[in-house]
């Protein structure tokens, strides 16, 4: 071509045979590799048409558009969105458009490889458990020349003639739970009623019927961790509080979900010039295992009373305390999750930095003749705690407690059990 080119302009721009055959072959090569690309959509069953439009006109803002027109527009913070790369948004909010609308399948319209595609769709359902009609897994086809995503099938486990009765139960479900709490608690409360009316009204169930999503809990009253983690994240939504789900694994074992909440905290820093305090309010993040504070699904719970006993381990936790058993996945960026202010055992007084005889032996003696059941006692540290161990199991600490509750009881001896957890510090003894 470039000599042809050249040749022509030697002969004063008059066109010659071969230059005229020259850009001949160039746009049969041209219509060659159109062909090509056209066969390549056709085959996955795209439709051109609808791709040339898009392609003119489309954008994020398209779809966030749809979304508020047709009433699908986010009224939760989307915390997978927010951390997902700029360049998938506009996958993200096409895919929450389609499911919004009951799309099980279609053209897909923006321009993202497979891989890209599950990053996006994972993100919409780890954002939105309210689309509780979908399975985990998708079906894609992709353009046999570009090898971007062309179509899209959602498996699904509610059919969509079902899918807006069954919204009304869930809606109702959940403010069920809802009503239970006051208007005036605050967050904390609200996030701990949450966790413990899931626990109660959940059984753990491997061969649950749509485990994992939030039917499964809220209506069947039967799950796995990722039911559980669901339906916490949907009610405290309804609440207008932030909860998102993540995902990773157990140490030593399988799969787990589990849930990240919000908490905002006032703080006074100091005063300003006129003497004044300046307030401010500061967010921390903490994490809440709502599965494994179900007593019956931790099968190292024998000691516990499982009857009627939650564990608050897993409550607006640390990520000290939690990745010593869970391993969060690289689905999504998290951010620090260290203020221990709204740990359960600080907040109610069974929280020791560390062992102090004196302070371990009175709190006994007021939970004996208080008649409580059981005393929990959550330590500072590794030493503390193995140090309490000592003096409770293998000293004589407990001596005086069980001579007292021998004598209210009439009888000659008395026997307690008790329950110790290396991962958080902490020591239960059943009276």
């Amino acid at each position: 071509m470039n000599s042809q080119f050249r040749k022509g302009q030697e002969q004063n721009g008059a066109m010659s045979k071969k230059k005229r055959f020259g850009w001949t072959r160039c746009f049969l090569l041209l219509g060659i590799c159109v062909l090509v690309a056209l066969y390549g959509y056709v085959l996955s069953g795209f439709n051109i048409v609808t791709r040339v439009k898009y392609e003119l006109t489309g954008s994020e803002e398209i779809w966030e558009e749809a979304a508020i027109e047709e009433g699908y527009a986010s009224s939760v913070e989307e915390y997978y969105y927010d951390h997902l790369p700029e360049e998938l948004h506009e996958a993200y909010r096409e895919i929450y458009v389609h499911l919004m609308r009951y799309e099980d399948s279609g053209d897909f319209l923006s321009s993202v490889t497979p891989e890209e595609f599950w990053q996006a769709y994972y993100a919409v359902l780890a954002d939105h458990p309210e689309i509780f009609w979908t399975d985990t897994s998708a079906q894609v086809e992709e353009a046999a020349l570009t090898g971007t995503v062309v179509t899209y099938h959602f498996d699904v486990t509610v059919e969509a003639e079902d899918r807006d009765a069954m919204l009304m139960e869930l809606a109702a479900a959940a403010d069920a739970c809802i009503e239970q709490i006051a208007a005036d608690a605050t967050d904390y409360e609200k996030i701990k009623a949450v966790y413990e009316y899931v626990i109660d009204t959940t059984e753990y169930d491997v061969n649950s019927v749509d485990s994992q999503n939030i039917q499964s809990a809220l209506l069947y009253h039967s799950s796995v961790c990722a039911g559980y983690s669901r339906a916490f994240q949907y009610i405290l939504h309804r609440m207008g509080l932030f909860c998102t789900y993540i995902t990773g694994t157990i140490v030593d074992g399988g799969d787990h979900g589990w849930n990240m909440v919000r908490i905002a905290e006032t703080e006074l820093p100091g005063e300003t010039l006129a003497g004044v305090p300046e307030t401010e309010v500061s967010e921390y993040y903490y994490y809440v295992d709502v599965t494994w504070g179900d007593p019956v699904f931790a099968g190292n719970m024998d000691d516990y009373d499982t009857e009627s006993t939650i564990n608050y381990n897993y409550l607006c936790c640390t990520e000290y305390d939690l990745f010593k058993t869970h391993v969060p996945d690289d689905s999504v960026e998290l951010p620090e999750c260290t203020s221990d202010t709204y740990d359960y055992y600080k907040l109610n007084g069974f929280y020791y930095e560390s062992f102090d005889r004196e302070t371990i032996y009175q709190a006994l003696m007021e939970s004996v003749q208080s008649d409580e059941t059981r005393i929990m006692m959550k330590f500072g540290s590794e030493d503390a705690y193995l140090e309490a161990q000592s003096a409770l199991f293998e000293g004589d600490l407990l001596e005086e407690p069980g001579q007292y509750l021998m004598r209210q009881n009439g009888v000659t001896s008395w026997n307690y059990r008790y329950h110790v957890d290396d991962n958080f510090y902490l020591i239960t003894i059943y009276w």
